[in-house]
């Protein structure tokens, strides 16, 4: 089977799906890979790296005649009517919220796989593209709040005096916010951490930062390793013990997301106006709507005296390292899919089940079916 390797077009996207080292381990498999023109550019992957590799260079079109296409950023109508009745699309789908992408694959009878679907499992740890890019980005939000503060991470005694060590206030303890505990931890910095999951508390100990406790409710959902649900009640109580610690942050680092849904509210102008002049928020939800009431997408703004950051693609800041780890990801996906370079269609594997979205025109997923198939193609 050929694989096709598009460029990205999504509005500050650097990233690119496989990388040349990818595309040498693919061939070897029994694939051969399309690679359009310039796709590896923003990531600093040239296109004889490609050809190097094994790769053929073609222009866009070409590329979407392949019988697998595999992107980070879905495809728009245009890309997707370029594809082949039966071909396989590989990308982020966010198909809860991407009801016009799904339309347009039924339409074009293709197969649609989505990375962000891929249950969060040990055996699926390897292929889980939404944790590798998270753990990167988790590190670069620590670096540009500290970019943006007025004073330094670590404790530092001069003869001028001591310079006290800054406050880190992270929410959120998952992927990003463990790694985003971990870099603040090197850089010296004190760590407060606020999760709705107390199981969490332990982890956030063993990398050195201090859990902020609030009693758990019946209202928290989780499922697939993921928060479903919360209740507001719960999301005031977790406000009030982390307003105290939140007025004395240096940086503030907000990690919370919920799939398919608007980013749940944490900073709220009243609680941002208790923040010292001169501190920093770091919204690392702000494309899903932001955790911060005041954060604006890919911008950095001022108020009440506190720079809010609101960069939406932090892993696209990384570009060479998230291309690298994505690649490996969607490789390890590609390879569990396939036998001889052939898809398998094991539906009764978890993973093929989970991430499977459409098949030859129909949609899989019973919580997408009512909403988003079409009458003449419903199952």
């Amino acid at each position: 089977m050929k694989i096709g390797i598009p460029k990205e077009t999504a509005n500050r996207e650097t990233r690119v799906a496989i990388t040349p080292t990818i595309v040498k381990q693919l061939t070897n498999k029994g694939f051969s890979i399309s690679v359009e023109k310039g796709a590896g550019a923003l990531s600093n992957f040239s296109d004889s790296d490609y050809t190097d590799a094994g790769a053929e260079l073609v222009d866009r079109i070409t590329v979407y005649q392949s019988d697998i296409i595999t992107q980070i950023n879905p495809p728009n109508k245009e890309d997707i009517d370029q594809m082949k009745k039966g071909s396989t699309l590989i990308s982020l789908m966010f198909a809860a919220t991407n009801p016009e992408l799904l339309k347009n694959c039924i339409q074009q009878e293709i197969n649609a796989f989505s990375l962000d679907a891929i249950p969060r499992t040990s055996l699926a740890q390897s292929m889980d593209v939404l944790s590798s890019q998270a753990n990167l980005a988790g590190y670069k939000a620590v670096i540009l709040g500290g970019a943006e503060m007025g004073k330094i991470f670590p404790m530092l005694m001069t003869s001028a005096g001591t310079i006290k060590p800054s406050t880190v206030v992270i929410f959120g303890a998952g992927v990003a916010g463990l790694q985003a505990i971990a870099t603040s931890k090197r850089l010296g910095a004190n760590v407060w951490v606020s999760d709705i999951r107390p199981e969490t508390k332990e982890q956030v100990e063993s990398l050195g930062g201090k859990f902020i406790e609030v009693d758990a409710d019946d209202s928290i959902k989780m499922e697939g390793g993921y928060v479903k649900g919360v209740s507001d009640e719960f999301l005031k109580k977790q406000q009030e013990a982390v307003t105290e610690k939140v007025a004395n942050a240096d940086l503030v680092i907000t990690t919370a997301l919920i799939p398919g849904k608007k980013a749940p509210l944490l900073i709220s102008d009243e609680m941002l106006n208790k923040m010292k002049p001169g501190s920093v928020i770091v919204d690392m939800a702000v494309a899903q709507g932001g955790n911060c009431a005041s954060s604006e997408l890919n911008k950095v703004i001022e108020k009440s005296g506190v720079k809010i950051v609101g960069e939406g693609n932090l892993p696209g800041t990384l570009p060479i390292n998230a291309s690298e780890l994505l690649a490996k990801n969607i490789q390890n996906f590609i390879q569990h899919l396939t036998e001889d370079a052939k898809f398998k269609w094991d539906l009764e594997d978890e993973i093929t089940s989970g991430s499977l979205i459409i098949r030859e025109g129909k949609i899989l997923q019973d919580s997408l079916k009512k909403e988003n198939q079409p009458e003449s193609v419903k199952v």
